[in-house]
């Protein structure tokens, strides 16, 4: 039997602009962190630090859908080179202030244009949709980059931390930087691989990908499995801490992934012949059905057990949510269209964060999983009240976006 990943690496330029991709991507996880980890300890309020990291990440998830359309009309290396320069230079600028006192509203302006950082999950995914449209090896590449993200959360979240804490309080940060800047110019310098840019089908021009119905859908699903995800790592981290070992969040939390970067790559492997939209219905409710666990794991190995099983339909949910990116959106929009459910994520995330450690302060470590229970229950309903749409073919995608743009 052959190794579908072995085949779609031998693709030239994959190996290459998929590495420089991984290293470049790495920031997503590292900067909000390691923004905390450094402010946390030059200005010794925690409250600030989370605040420029919330400003951000939350600027970063409503600019980086521009960027990723002004790619999608003009060209990655066109768009993605000057918006990193503003971001390098931004984190450069916040990295100073930390260390050397600078006034706290430098701080958050740097936060403002740092958000300015592409989506790189966006572009390495439409490079592969470039090579592999319409064929099954896509499902494959698609199934590697969730297994990538899963493991750029990882190790980008430990690897800043542990910098920042081991070192010196910048060092997670500038690693960071230093990574956006090499791994955005060895992708971009990459031109053979490139997508080509496609012509807007007329009406188009002025719409963006978000107001189709299926990237609207599958926006607003995968906001509320961002939420879970950010749940769980939070009330596990008040778990642990008042079951007495609080040096167990971070193995508990890395168990969160594995069960899922393995069940993903193994999907990958596999040609599935059941709709995708039925398959993604299938993995948010598996989604849904292993967060239930979690509402009766009281000591720390039935923790660990219960969110390694809450974690096994992570990747699957991606893979298929991308999947329908792809085939319902145009081709003209297909980066932004990729950026937006990315981003939605990113939003679910941050809700999630803020929602869990507000119910656990106040209801106790454990209550934090209902909203993991709740977050998975209103992403099935969300998912499967939008089959009809995200049933539909490109063509209706299409004729979606020019009835919008036309009102």
């Amino acid at each position: 039997m052959s190794n579908p990943y072995k085949e779609i690496f031998s693709v030239p330029g994959a190996v290459g602009f998929s590495a420089a991709g991984f290293f470049a991507r790495l920031p997503i996880a590292m900067a909000p962190i390691g923004i905390v980890a450094m402010l946390s300890q030059t200005r010794g309020e925690y409250w600030i630090a989370g605040a420029v990291s919330a400003t951000f990440a939350l600027t970063n998830a409503l600019i980086a859908p521009q960027v990723s359309r002004l790619v999608d009309r003009f060209g990655q290396s066109a768009v993605i080179v000057p918006s990193t320069i503003v971001s390098v230079i931004a984190f450069a600028f916040l990295i100073l202030s930390a260390n050397r006192d600078w006034p706290v509203w430098t701080l958050f302006a740097s936060a403002l244009f740092a958000a300015a950082m592409p989506s790189m999950p966006a572009m390495l995914r439409a490079r592969w949709t470039e090579i592999f449209r319409g064929r099954p090896e896509l499902n494959t590449a698609f199934a590697f980059e969730s297994a990538a993200d899963e493991l750029v959360y990882i190790a980008g979240a430990s690897l800043s931390v542990g910098l920042a804490v081991s070192l010196f309080p910048e060092a997670g940060m500038l690693i960071s930087t230093i990574f956006l800047a090499v791994g955005t110019a060895a992708f971009a310098l990459q031109r053979s691989t490139e997508p080509t840019i496609r012509p807007s089908i007329a009406g188009m021009v002025r719409t963006s990908a978000i107001r189709l119905r299926s990237v609207q859908i599958i926006t607003l699903a995968l906001i509320f499995v961002g939420s879970m995800f950010a749940t769980a790592e939070v009330t596990t981290v008040a778990m642990t801490k008042e079951l007495g070992q609080p040096g167990a969040a971070s193995f508990v939390i890395g168990v969160y992934a594995i069960g899922s970067f393995v069940l993903g790559l193994v999907l990958g492997a596999l040609n599935l012949r059941t709709p995708l939209q039925k398959q993604l219905l299938i993995a948010v409710s598996v989604l849904a059905v292993t967060a239930v666990p979690l509402l009766v794991a009281d000591t720390v190995p039935l923790l660990a057990l219960a969110v390694f099983v809450s974690g096994i339909a992570i990747s699957p949910t991606f893979i298929t949510a991308f999947g329908l990116i792809e085939r319902r959106v145009p081709e003209s929009m297909l980066t932004e269209g990729i950026t937006w459910v990315t981003t939605g994520i990113g939003i679910g995330m941050a809700l999630g964060a803020f929602l869990a450690g507000w119910v656990v302060d106040n209801f106790g470590a454990q209550n934090g999983f209902w909203l993991s229970v709740a977050a998975g229950v209103a992403v099935v309903i969300t998912i499967a009240l939008g089959q009809k749409t995200l049933a539909g073919g490109k063509s209706d995608a299409a004729s979606d976006a020019l009835f919008q743009a036309a009102e």
